[in-house]
């Protein structure tokens, strides 16, 4: 009979540090400038000595990329570029082996307009069944040349697309919540729902550990005729899931079917949801009867600051335990500013304003978001729940702002009418080496360029530095796992620019947000986000933890 330590625990991902992968800008093997899945098996050890318990990738599905792979054309494969199923399974058992889990992402909202159902459904007449997995309306006004609501696209623009018949004369509308090559689908039609229980056992059967669920509250739309109204209100959404497109009730009934495919497996499959919702409606995607977590993104959008830091996680934590799940914490991804460059901004600055003046006004004081980050990431690991590392942030990489027009590729750039630079300052390749052209990303050019302050911060760099980011996210890894305890804290009560919490066993974390160097509690100092700490002061914009004497 196996030992109970070789039993798989079902809930691994309640404390786990997760670490995103965005597949295109992690390692490119081949040479065609792209990242590809056989780069992040290259990687494999690496993440292993990194200290992380999972392994997410953003989508590698097939998809002309239109918006970076989250137009998906098929989702039971592999994108060519990226390499094959078999890469993938390698890559999973790579994983695996050194103990770490793997998450993918499902995009349920929208396909690809290359994908064969909307290809099927612009080759059939109005009204067929073809039309009907998508969302599909005649126009307003003289000929249906206007459309069929003011529902506005998240990259810019009308949220609706005409169509021309076979005879090229105008035709319906169809409706996209993002960029017009992302057609949304009618997620009433049984066949859309059964489509995605096959997807998510695909997966699964492969040996996926869990899954992060795209938009995950759009799903359900009120697509009663007339179609009501949508103002702007996304981030002000009501409490009683009236919205005609985010965060409806009818959308659960569908995340509680997916649960009971999770827990058909040993242990069940996870799931954290990608969901805006009024801040109170946010634990219901949660709860043990749907998807069991939902991304927090208050901690990533919080100045910093210890009032704003101590509300966000007293709050998150008092709605995860309304479910009985465990908090998500996330200060970078793959669609927001990185934090090194945020925390080194003045505050109340506009990024979007800010990009388009390519990181000049202001320019932002790197050394001290650097501080903050470091500050704030170690802070963040102490937490009860589990934390998100985005792909470079170990390495303490800034937002490449001054990205030349030309190379940009996010689909808000053209969709805005060159208004918003959108996301790809945060997407650029990571560099591993200190040697150009690609700083060890591949052998090739790679699709987004990288800055010449790159080299510094390699990876084979930070590596021989004992005070590197690098080594301080290793660090705090290895420490994290032999700490890590009972899901609670307690808070200690400090000076007003300080936060003193404690975990269970006696590890306490303190994080000055202050300028002023304050006097440090009792204890062993076991970690420093500066690498080096007085002995009876904490430096300020700096967290350290100690442990009970």
């Amino acid at each position: 009979m196996p030992d109970a330590l070789d039993q798989p625990d079902p809930d691994w991902w309640r404390q786990a540090v997760v670490y995103q992968i965005y597949p295109r800008s992690f390692a490119d093997t081949d040479g065609d400038g792209v990242g590809d899945i056989p780069g992040a098996v290259s990687k494999i050890d690496y993440l292993a000595d990194l200290g992380v318990d999972a392994v997410w990738l953003s989508p590698f599905y097939p998809s002309p990329m239109a918006d970076g792979g989250y137009d998906v054309s098929d989702y039971r494969d592999v994108h060519p570029q990226l390499g094959t199923l078999a890469d993938f399974d390698a890559l999973v058992t790579g994983a695996h082996a050194r103990g770490m889990k793997v998450i993918v992402d499902i995009v349920p909202n929208h396909t690809s307009d290359e994908h064969p159902w909307f290809v099927e459904a612009l080759a059939a007449a109005p009204g067929s069944p073809a039309r009907d997995r998508y969302i599909f309306r005649d126009g307003l006004g003289e000929n249906g040349s206007q459309p069929p609501s003011d529902w506005i696209s998240h990259f810019g623009g009308s949220a609706w697309t005409r169509v021309t018949d076979a005879a090229g004369r105008p035709g319906q509308w169809y409706c996209h919540l993002f960029a017009p090559q992302q057609p949304d689908l009618d997620w009433r039609h049984p066949e859309v729902r059964s489509d995605f229980i096959t997807t998510l056992r695909f997966w699964a059967d492969r040996g996926v550990d869990g899954y992060r669920v795209d938009v995950a509250h759009a799903l359900a739309k009120d697509l009663s005729e007339p179609l009501r109204s949508k103002p702007d209100l996304e981030d002000d959404l009501p409490l009683d899931g009236s919205d005609p497109l985010y965060d409806r009730n009818e959308v659960h009934e569908i995340y509680q079917e997916w649960r009971q495919v999770f827990d058909t497996y040993d242990p069940p499959r996870s799931a954290v949801a990608e969901a805006v919702s009024h801040p109170a409606r946010r634990a219901l995607y949660a709860r043990p009867t749907e998807l069991g977590q939902a991304f927090n993104f208050s901690l990533m959008k919080a100045p910093f600051g210890a009032r704003t830091f101590g509300e966000v996680i007293t709050f998150c934590l008092a709605e995860a335990a309304k479910t009985g799940s465990s908090s998500t914490w996330v200060l970078s991804n793959h669609d927001d500013i990185r934090h090194v460059t945020r925390y080194g901004l003045p505050a109340g600055t506009s990024y979007e304003a800010w990009l388009m003046t390519e990181g000049t006004d202001p320019v932002p004081d790197l050394a001290r978001g650097l501080r903050r980050a470091r500050a704030a990431t170690t802070l963040m690991f102490a937490l009860p729940g589990s934390s998100y590392v985005y792909q470079g942030e170990e390495l303490g990489l800034p937002e490449v702002a001054d990205l030349p027009a030309e190379a940009l590729q996010d689909p808000t750039w053209t969709d805005s009418g060159h208004t918003v630079k959108g996301r790809d300052g945060c997407r650029v390749p990571i560099p591993w080496a200190p040697t150009p052209p690609a700083y060890g990303f591949g052998p090739g050019r790679p699709w987004l360029p990288q800055p010449a302050t790159f080299a510094a911060l390699s990876a084979a760099v930070q590596a021989q530095e004992p005070d590197s980011t690098l080594e301080l996210y290793r660090r705090a890894l290895q420490l994290r796992r032999r700490l890590q305890g009972a899901e609670q804290l307690d808070w200690v009560a400090s000076e007003p620019d300080v936060l003193h919490f404690v975990r269970p066993g006696g590890w306490h974390c303190v994080t000055n947000f202050g300028d002023v160097p304050v006097a440090l509690p009792p204890g062993q100092v076991v970690l420093s986000s500066t690498g080096t700490t007085v002995a009876d002061e904490l430096a300020g914009e700096s967290t350290v933890w100690l442990t009970s004497v």
